[in-house]
């Protein structure tokens, strides 16, 4: 399922770091230092959040799902409030 997708010049990390956002479940979150953990890197958080933003599938790798470790919602390509109404949605 996952192969089809073309992220064109992202490397073998940047590809890791969209997956583990991939495989966050509707209606959670994860914190970009949980993301950084998960994929081996635990000191990549900024990593992380760098690589959300350049995020070419926002609709299939849900980096509004992705905030900060103490709680806060952190930035997003389309503005906070539609972060924040897209983790409500969710719920």
């Amino acid at each position: 399922m996952w192969e089809w997708l073309d992220f064109g010049p992202a490397t073998r990390l940047q590809k890791a770091v969209y997956y583990a956002t991939f495989r966050i479940p509707y209606g959670q979150t994860r914190s970009y230092r949980q993301i950084a953990e998960a994929v081996g890197r635990p000191g990549a958080s900024r990593f992380v959040g760098n690589t959300m933003a350049k995020n070419p599938f926002p609709v299939l790798v849900p980096c509004h799902r992705v905030i900060r470790s103490n709680g806060s919602l952190g930035q997003f390509g389309g503005g906070v409030d539609l972060k924040r109404k897209m983790l409500e949605i969710e719920g």
